[in-house]
């Protein structure tokens, strides 16, 4: 029989409110050896993530976006607002200025193999469990929870 998320995650994660200083992210992050954090809002609504990749922005800085210029015209190579979202990302002081704003969720009563899938495809490390009617945080499952599922079984 195959497991379900609900069966494997972690409930009731550690959370963080986005107008939070980074630096209280950071703290919990180091506290309680997690790599994520998910951000809700004062109803307990999920509304972005941060981790340690977001977190990766404030050390390494950002580079100028390729361009050529044209004609006294400057032609960017790359999206510019991305570039812009970089930038805020490093000067970012609050945890909503870092945290990534559309994490990947997933619904506890998913199989396993379907989060293990989606942390593959999109290169994430831990998916964050919602309930399925109103985007409440329920849980958190992580690329360590589904191998230590598969030991098991």
């Amino acid at each position: 029989m195959t497991k379900t998320i609900a069966e494997v995650m972690t409930p009731n994660p550690i959370s963080i409110a986005p107008q939070k200083p980074l630096q209280e992210a950071i703290k919990i992050l180091v506290e309680n050896r997690i790599s994520g954090l998910p951000v809700v809002d004062d109803a307990g609504t999920l509304i972005g993530v941060i981790s340690e990749s977001d977190l990766m922005w404030q050390e390494t800085g950002v580079e100028p976006p390729p361009y050529i210029m044209f004609l006294d015209s400057v032609i960017y190579l790359q999206n510019p607002s991305r570039h812009d979202k970089e930038i805020h990302k490093v000067l970012g002081e609050t945890v909503e200025e870092v945290m990534t704003d559309k994490p990947i969720t997933i619904t506890g009563d998913r199989s396993l193999k379907e989060a293990a899938r989606i942390m593959h495809e999109k290169k994430i490390r831990r998916l964050i469990v919602v309930d399925e009617k109103n985007d409440k945080v329920v849980g958190i499952i992580t690329q360590g929870d589904i191998i230590r599922a598969m030991a098991e079984s």
